[in-house]
């Protein structure tokens, strides 16, 4: 039997014929939408200086072809080399090396090493070529203008000529954007949310106090940290959302219009694309091929879109090139996605996280594509700049059009939706949750001792829980489908405290009573507890002799002076 047709020819050949003829539909329609250009760039300038790491026999070949045409330098590994033995004269600077650190990118390398019975010795490169054991730098995805090609000739003949080529200045689009103000990684030096730094494959992003940092020359474009930002602080910038969104609504209505059914969109990145070639009709007709610059950029708020727009389904390619760690984000995000649409009586599944290496992996796997049910009616919309927004409207309509409408859907830990918890015994509505919330989900009362939540903006950063003095806060992950989710709703209450001098409110039951518990034996307030009962101004004028009487209009001038 062979198994690249069971879905297709073999299983409905009119049918397969029909997909055939409106995929490529869908893809000249997708042909025709012009390249967006943009807005920002990054730019780097590359004088040819090149740092040459590894073994003498392994470095100094490669070294003397560079040095042809590149300024080079070369640090020395070998154990038995140092100043004594060093190998014959070269035209260009050779020096053993031991402890090497390396840092840097295209134009702006930094190099530490030592040599043995030596001081330290810095220096500054363009580019770099390693050919040592282990690479210096260790990020699956590596910095412009740093080769590792391994031990394989082919490999190390293909790095030197491209090096020889990265002399001059380049530029590549600045991919993200940085809301600051929506940033929910840390408030008060106390770490909400870690998820941008610790899925970047290039170790470009590190904590810069409360907020993060990204560095725009280390950044490689895949889009995972924008995939993974609970609040969209962080976005893709290049391409934008829009204009994902477009290409998206392209393909499917091209699709739809030329007669074919249950599509199913086919995300992938430039290796993957090489595999779909060599795959050529064994891809069923209903998958639409939609390229990305890297299959980590889109994430929850694309594919619930999708789905939105009449896609019944959609499968993310990822080949063994892309690291790790995305894989698992997508598959948390993919969990998340199909819990809701189950949630919402959508038949499914609908979504596919699909890894191979080979062609034959490749078929066989597509023939069991996602074929999830569809909205009654595709849906409109565009996508939005801001991530949350186009959640939000994906979510509408495919609550609108329900099979089985709910009120309420069960999500795994980790989802960006939920409602909290709030232990209102041990709450003293002290409010340090509320300066800590980055999505304004948690406000205060204003006049009234409240603490008010409003779940739509929550993204379960954690933050809150995390800041909380008395561990009165839990997380509840859920999809909240009623009204209420968008209603402001009070979590915890209490009645005001009146200062026992001037009936002044100046703070709530709860938080007396327990500063009244812990201060009983203090000694400022020793024969003297009834002040923590007085508003400031009265506690200030209660601890005057009583020969020397303060009004309260003295006390506030002096406080003003």
């Amino acid at each position: 039997m062979n198994i690249r047709f069971i879905e297709g020819q073999g299983a409905d050949p009119a049918g397969e014929a029909r997909n055939l003829l409106a995929r490529s539909a869908a893809i000249a329609a997708l042909g025709s939408i012009a390249p967006h250009e943009p807005l920002d760039t990054v730019g780097y300038r590359s004088a040819g200086h090149t740092l040459v790491i590894g073994s003498a026999a392994s470095v100094l070949p490669w070294a003397d072809r560079l040095a042809a045409g590149v300024q080079v330098t070369v640090l020395l590994l070998d154990a038995e080399v140092d100043e004594k033995n060093r190998p014959p004269l070269r035209i260009y600077p050779v020096f053993p090396a031991r402890a090497v650190v390396l840092s840097g990118w295209l134009g702006a390398f930094q190099a530490t090493w030592q040599a043995p019975g030596k001081s330290p010795e810095h220096g500054k490169f363009d580019l770099v070529l390693d050919l040592g054991a282990s690479p210096q730098i260790t990020t699956h995805q590596r910095p412009h203008g740093y080769y590792a090609p391994g031990p394989d000739e082919a490999a190390r003949t293909a790095a030197v000529e491209q090096l020889l080529e990265m002399v001059g200045d380049f530029e590549k689009p600045k991919y993200f954007s940085y809301k600051e103000r929506l940033c929910a990684h840390s408030r008060n030096q106390l770490v909400g949310c870690n998820a941008c730094i610790e899925i970047c494959s290039a170790g470009a992003i590190e904590g810069a106090g409360d907020l993060i940092k990204v560095n725009p020359y280390l950044c490689a474009g895949c889009g995972a940290c924008t995939t993974v930002c609970p609040t969209g602080a962080i976005s893709y910038a290049y391409p934008s959302a829009s204009d994902t969104g477009s290409r998206i609504k392209t393909a499917l209505r091209a699709y739809q219009e030329a007669g074919g059914l249950e599509p199913v969109l086919l995300f992938h990145g430039l290796e993957g694309a090489a595999l779909l070639a060599q795959a050529g009709d064994a891809v069923p007709g209903r998958l639409l091929p939609l390229g990305l610059h890297h299959t980590a950029s889109t994430g929850i708020e694309v594919w619930l879109s999708a789905l939105a727009y009449g896609a019944a389904g959609v499968t993310v390619f990822m080949t063994d090139a892309e690291a790790p760690q995305y894989a698992a984000a997508l598959g948390q995000q993919m969990e998340i996605a199909q819990a809701i649409l189950d949630g919402l009586g959508y038949a499914g599944p609908h979504l596919q996280l699909l890894r191979a290496s080979s062609v034959d992996e490749l078929t066989v796997a597509l023939q069991h594509a996602p074929r999830g049910q569809t909205p009654s009616q595709r849906a409109g919309f565009n996508l939005a700049a801001d991530k949350r927004n186009t959640l939000d409207y994906a979510l509408d309509h495919l609550v609108r059009h329900a099979p089985a409408p709910v009120q309420e859907i069960a999500l795994p830990a980790g989802a960006p939706f939920g409602t909290l918890a709030v232990d209102s015994s041990a709450c003293s509505l002290c409010m340090s949750c509320v300066g800590a919330c980055p999505s304004s989900a948690l406000m205060d009362g204003q006049n009234a001792p409240q603490l008010r939540f409003v779940e739509k903006n929550c993204v379960q950063c954690g933050l809150c829980a995390t800041t909380c003095p008395e561990d009165a806060i839990r997380l509840v992950p859920r999809m909240n489908l009623m009204e209420t989710r968008k209603q402001t709703v009070v979590l915890n209450e209490t009645q005001p405290f009146h200062c026992i001098r001037c009936s002044k409110p100046f703070g709530t039951l709860r938080m007396v009573e327990m500063m009244l518990g812990r201060l009983a034996s203090h000694p400022a307030f020793a024969g003297n507890l009834e002040r923590m009962r007085m508003c400031g101004d009265c506690r200030v004028i209660d601890m005057m002799t009583p020969r020397d009487e303060v009004s309260i209009e003295q006390v506030q001038e002096l406080r003003r002076k």
